[in-house]
């Protein structure tokens, strides 16, 4: 299989993929935008307010309502939650998305374009604090 199949694969798991207007309105109605960028590139092209921030590499253990490590803002009750995925160009969170839908979560999706179809799009930003890598290294231990 290649990574071209695996991806139309993963998306066909997905409820709609979203514009960033849709998943706008979608957050402004409460769903949770769940944003797996690499440090670098949020602090490059800044934060989407209200969002929570995952790390690609520990995303399902904190997205799996049923793991004692998930993320404050995953409901532990809630496998229909409904939950958008940004990477920065919209590939990487689909792949992210497929597995929450896996592990037993039925309303994921994520945004086409990522974060950069979200910058185009002229939606709201912030930009990102370099205070807060500080606070990140502290808390890491590094």
């Amino acid at each position: 299989m290649t990574v071209d199949e695996m991806l139309c694969e993963a998306r066909a798991m997905l409820t709609p993929r979203l514009s960033p207007a849709a998943a706008y309105r979608e957050m402004q109605q409460g769903a949770l935008l769940v944003d797996i960028r690499y440090l670098e590139q949020r602090a490059r092209d800044g934060e989407i307010p209200n969002a929570a921030i995952i790390s690609r590499n520990e995303f399902e253990w904190r997205c799996d309502p049923s793991t004692p490590w998930r993320h404050e803002m995953i409901n532990k009750d809630d496998y229909k939650q409904r939950i958008i995925v940004l990477c920065n160009q919209g590939y990487q969170s689909s792949f992210a998305a497929a597995n929450l839908v896996r592990i037993g979560l039925s309303n994921v999706t994520d945004i086409e374009g990522g974060m950069q179809g979200w910058l185009s799009s002229g939606l709201p930003v912030v930009p990102f604090e370099t205070s807060r890598i500080r606070a990140l290294l502290v808390a890491s231990g590094t």
